[in-house]
Formats: C-alpha cells, structure tokens, sequence
C-alpha cells in the first residue's frame, strides 16, 4: 500500500482478463492526469474490446464513405453538366417561341418566329455572329444498308461557328446551299455510324422524306447535349431544304417562313444584356406586343443565366446527396454514445476507484471524449479510404470524372470527429459524475 500512501496512482483495465491496475501518476501528485496518459489508458480500453469498438466503428466508417463517395461523385456530374453548357459558350442567345406553342418543328410553336425576323434581327448590325435561325423537324433516313428515325434540322452556315462544332470529315452547309435549297446534309457522329457503320458516309446518298440528300460532312463527337440536345443523333440540312422541301414551313399568311429558333453569339460577354434587351425591342415592335414584356410569345434564353441556374441547381442536389450520407454517420454517433454508456456502467468500479485515489472529475471526461474521439477518427480514415475508392474506380471506368477534393476528405473527417465528440461527451459527463464511494460499491 505504500504506492496509495504516497503517491496518488490511475486504475486502469488490462482487457477485463486481471481486474484493474493501479498505476502511479508520478511526482504529479493529485493535481493532473497527463494528456498523454488518458490517450494510452483510453486507447488500452478499446483494444480490451477490440471486436466491440470495431462494430461500432462500422457505422461511422459507411457514414464517411458514404459522404466521400456522394459529394465527389456529385461533384463530378455538376461540373460534368456546366461544362457541357460552358463548352457552346456563355454569351450565346437562343430565341424560341413563347407561351402557346407546339413542339419543336411544329406550325403552333414556330409561327411566332420568321426568318424575316433573324433578318431584321441582323439588320441591327449588333456585336454578334448570326443570327442563325433553325427549323427542326423529324423524318425516317433511309441509306442503302440501314435506316433510323432522326431529328432533322434545318441551319445557316452560322449554326457551326456558334455552336463551337467541327467537323470530322467532309464540309459544312454553305450560303450557296441555303440559297439554292441543296439537297445536302451534314450528318452527326452517332447518326454517321447508325446509317453506314465503320464505311465512309461523306459522298454516300440517303433518302429522307422520299428525296436524296448527298452527305457532305459528318461531325466530331460532341457527347452529352446542351439545351438543344446532342447534335451526335442529330442530320443538319440547309434550312431553306428543310423549310421548303421537306416541312412545308410556310407562315399562316403565306408571305414568309416559319423557324423553331434564332441563336445568336454575342462578340463581347459584356455586351450581353445589352443585345438581349435590343433583341427584344425589335421582335416586340415586329409582332405588335406590348412594349412592357408582358404579352411576349417569345423566349430569349441567356445561357450564361442557364449556366448559373444549373450550377445552383446542381450545387443543391449535391448537399442533398452529402446530407442523406450525414444521416449514417450520426446513426453511427448514436451507437458511439451507446457503446461508451455500457462501458461507463461496465466500468463504474474502476471509476470509482481512480476518484479514490486521486483523479479529479474532468481526468475521467477527457478518458471517456478521447476514446469517442479514437473510434470516430479511426472510422473516420477507414471510411476516407473506402469512400475515396468508389470514385476512383468510377473515373477509372470513364463512367465520370468524380476527383475526390481536400475540402469533401476535411468536411467527413471533420464531421466524423464532431459527430464523435457530440454523441461521446454526455456518456463522459456521466462517469464525471459518478460519486467514488457509491461507485466503488457497485457490483
């Protein structure tokens, strides 16, 4: 006894096999328990129930994997849809038909928008290239070894300038095509391969509303699809074809032609809203509408606001991803608080005991919020790394680019710790509390 007589001493478990040791706290006296010692004697409880502090680590390790894994694979799809945005350009205009339209293509949607009205648009010498008024419409081509069902589009030589286009082989649509209503087209990527396969398509013949276009060019593999959808699936022909030929596109008065859209791009991002507000000036007065906006059949989309909305959109869907994910990870808290309750109560004697023979209130806290902290940290980098390998193998198959940033590694290991501590200072709290001669009759 001579250990309890002069020296104040720490009881520790040696993995429930021994009892209890008593270990001396030095020259300290009863002043303090070093911080490095709570970390060892916390750290020897855990390993005393290894396979226990496992299990509950399990909950914390799938939170932060789960975390890790949604917000990097979130991540990846947001910057994935923006860029495909940003990659036609954030100054581009489309002008489209308003409210009381038909489908694309059809007479309802496309009345309100002439190509007198992409004249008058260039009419107004703005810092722009086009405008490029469209006609789309759909048909069955017909090549002599296959035939598909496809959107046909009726375009300016402008169309491929503004939307950042570029040709695999062959050549594009021309103002001599447009016009002389040529029987040309220009086929997409996917579209080429559908129809001739691996064979060259550019010179090949194709039926499309029973009249023979000659393929002058296929275009470069665009994938995914801006607003107007992948141009991939996608035949352009000369719009005056598409209007004359093949649509009838003729207005109600018989005196013009219809287009489903006029896309601009405007010179200087700058000068944007400028030529927006300009666009919409002149399309009021041309069709007799209210100078106030308020009787507007037609739509002017600015793609720079679209690229914001979809980030906003995107960023939202991501801490809702990131937020489901939380929701395991404090599943995972609860059972820290739970597992450190039984083992306040397992471990009331030994509490008791190094109250008795020194340790103040706020040594047995730190005890207990050291071992929340080990197992929710230890989870914690066990869920980093599992987490971190969904998205590289995700990246590594080319399904998308999901990197797993610093901040996504900070924010679930950060939060794990937070969890820990949480759920693991009121069990602290109660083994803080416990009276030493109370605890020390404990059975």
């Amino acid at each position: 006894m001579a250990t309890l007589a002069h020296e104040p001493a720490v009881a520790s478990n040696d993995g429930g096999q021994q009892g209890m040791i008593l270990e001396p706290l030095g020259d300290r006296g009863a002043a303090t328990v070093s911080v490095t010692e709570v970390v060892r004697l916390a750290i020897d409880s855990l390993f005393a129930n290894k396979v226990r502090a496992v299990l509950t680590m399990l909950g914390v390790i799938i939170g932060v994997a789960s975390v890790v894994a949604l917000l990097s694979i979130g991540n990846g799809a947001s910057n994935a849809i923006t860029n495909q945005v940003a990659s036609i350009g954030t100054n581009v205009l489309s002008i489209s038909p308003g409210a009381g339209g038909g489908g694309p293509g059809s007479s309802a949607s496309s009345q309100n928008l002439t190509t007198d009205d992409a004249e008058a648009i260039a009419a107004l010498r703005l810092p722009i290239v086009g405008p490029a008024p469209q006609y789309n419409g759909a048909a069955q081509i017909v090549a002599p070894a296959a035939d598909t069902s496809a959107t046909i589009r009726g375009v300016t030589p402008e169309y491929l300038t503004i939307n950042s286009l570029t040709l695999a082989s062959g050549s594009f649509i021309d103002e001599g095509d447009v016009n002389g209503a040529a029987l040309v087209t220009v086929l997409g990527h996917t579209l080429a391969e559908d129809l001739f396969g691996n064979g060259q398509a550019v010179g090949q013949t194709v039926r499309i509303k029973d009249q023979r276009f000659r393929v002058i060019g296929v275009l470069t593999e665009e994938g995914g699809g801006g607003p107007g959808g992948s141009v991939d699936d996608i035949a352009l022909v000369p719009l005056t074809s598409a209007q004359q030929r093949l649509f009838g596109a003729r207005t109600p008065d018989g005196n013009g032609w219809q287009v489903s859209s006029i896309s601009v791009s405007v010179t200087d991002a700058d000068d944007i809203d400028m030529v927006q507000e300009r666009i919409s000036i002149l399309l009021r007065e041309r069709h007799n509408l209210d100078a106030d906006g308020s009787e507007d059949d037609f739509n002017i989309l600015n793609q720079a606001s679209l690229l914001d909305t979809l980030s906003t959109i995107t960023g939202m869907l991501t801490l809702f991803l990131g937020a489901v994910a939380a929701i395991s990870l404090l599943v995972g808290g609860i059972g820290i608080m739970n597992i450190m309750l039984v083992s306040v109560t397992e471990r009331t004697r030994e509490i008791g005991l190094r109250k008795a023979v020194g340790a103040r209130g706020r040594d047995i806290l730190l005890q207990f919020v050291v071992e929340a902290l080990v197992l929710s940290g230890v989870g914690g980098l066990l869920g980093l790394a599992l987490g971190s390998l969904i998205p590289i193998v995700i990246t590594a198959l080319g399904i998308l680019d999901a990197p797993v940033t610093v901040s996504t590694m900070g924010i679930a290991v950060g939060f794990a710790l937070a969890v820990g501590l949480f759920f693991g200072i009121y069990p602290a709290q109660q083994a803080a509390k416990l009276n030493p001669i109370q605890a020390l009759r404990h059975e």
